[in-house]
């Protein structure tokens, strides 16, 4: 299959200043993809070329127009004020949003063409024309997703699993007690309650961008970090406290902040207020308060080191499990045959206007430009470097 992949973000490393978290796990699930025998051909800018000069060998194929595809697979974007709902060339636009907006107004509305939203941070209405779609299915990070929609977690590559050895992990010297890795953004209460209290009395590092931090004076917080070194955080740390969003805690929806962590030896606390918390981590790691953490962390700086703190470490990777990479390209496949089959059905309706148009959101997504603009106007950007075909190498 043909598969069109919209994504605004990077495969390689990137650069610093973006709070792209899909680099975790991006790469590995469109390479499993590409091993089972589709074709991939990426639909948004080139970002690691453009941005990070990086052109990752020339193992991947992009086009900025509007290819012939079996199936579109979006990484769903939403507006973001300023950024990308301004006029196309103005200071500070990214063209993710106009661009979205294009390929669904052509691929989806127009020509009907099979389409997948993976809808990562939560913020595709529910309300969305794209939810009942009969040629579009929604897949959602989370053990509980929105009703209707399939679940489709965060991959991590199973080979990754099992070349982590807990024995080997926590005999590294480790000189903090609590790491975290992310950003601030919908984090505070938990981070008020679960992190703060330990860090008054523990050495720790938060790394990530965390912009408004006067409440916590006692805090150390050392800005963004390159991507590739946010292992090291992990692994100079004994633990972590999983900081999720209200909308991500509510229905079970685990960052891969978890298995970065996990892989990196340091063990991750998950307040109870996660659903499913326990899925995620052994129940020894499931915290109610900060003195919780502090009780934590005190039990394992006396365990750290010995068979038990292995075994724990142990019962952390086994539950990454649930995110095995080929569980979850398994998941898209499910979903992509379904949605063909359905789509042969010829009882299926049409959905849309004449005009190709659907229920308005094509025109709400970009709604400060005319629609014209919209397809051209993510133009200025890609036209700094021309359009890139390179084929995957072997």
């Amino acid at each position: 299959m043909k598969i069109g992949y919209s994504f605004w973000g990077f495969l390689g490393n990137g650069v610093t200043d973006t709070p792209d978290g899909g680099r975790s796990h991006r790469r590995p699930f469109i390479d499993a993809l590409l091993a089972r025998g589709h074709e991939i051909v990426f639909l948004q800018p080139d970002r690691d070329r453009l941005e990070a000069g990086d052109d990752l060998g020339g193992a991947y194929t992009f086009d900025d127009g509007l290819p012939g595809i079996d199936a579109l697979f979006l990484e769903w974007r939403w507006a973001i004020p300023g950024r990308n709902t301004t006029v196309c060339g103005s200071e500070g636009h990214t063209c993710d949003l106009h661009r979205q907006a294009q390929l669904i107004n052509h691929y989806t509305a127009r020509s009907q063409t099979p389409t997948v939203i993976w809808d990562k941070d939560r913020t595709l209405r529910a309300e969305s024309v794209w939810r009942r779609t009969t040629h579009t299915r929604v897949c959602e990070a989370a053990l509980a997703p929105t009703p209707g929609a399939h679940s489709l977690l965060f991959p991590v590559a199973e080979d990754l699993l099992a070349q982590a050895d807990p024995l080997t992990l926590v005999a590294r010297p480790r000189d903090l007690a609590l790491g975290y890795v992310g950003n601030q953004y919908d984090r505070d209460e938990s981070f008020g309650r679960f992190f703060t209290p330990a860090a008054a009395r523990v050495e720790h590092l938060v790394a990530g961008k965390w912009t408004k931090t006067g409440r916590w004076p006692h805090v150390r917080f050392a800005g963004r970090i390159p991507f590739e070194d946010a292992a090291s955080v992990y692994g100079r740390s004994l633990a972590t406290v999983l900081m999720l969003p209200e909308r991500y805690a509510a229905v079970g929806q685990m960052t891969q902040r978890i298995f970065e962590a996990v892989l990196a030896g340091c063990l991750p606390l998950a307040p109870a207020d996660i659903r499913f918390a326990d899925r995620f981590v052994p129940k020894e790691l499931v915290v109610r308060s900060g003195s919780d953490v502090l009780e934590r962390l005190s039990y394992v700086r006396e365990i750290a080191g010995t068979e038990q703190h292995a075994a724990l470490i142990a019962a952390c990777v086994d539950r990454l499990r649930l995110f095995g990479l080929c569980k979850q390209v398994n998941t898209l496949e499910s979903v992509l045959h379904g949605l063909l089959q359905r789509l042969r059905d010829p009882r299926a309706e049409t959905v849309g206007d004449g005009a190709g148009g659907v229920g308005g959101e094509v025109d709400s997504a970009a709604h400060l430009v005319h629609q014209r603009e919209v397809a051209d106007s993510h133009g200025s950007y890609l036209r700094s470097g021309a359009r890139v075909r390179a084929r995957r190498t072997a």
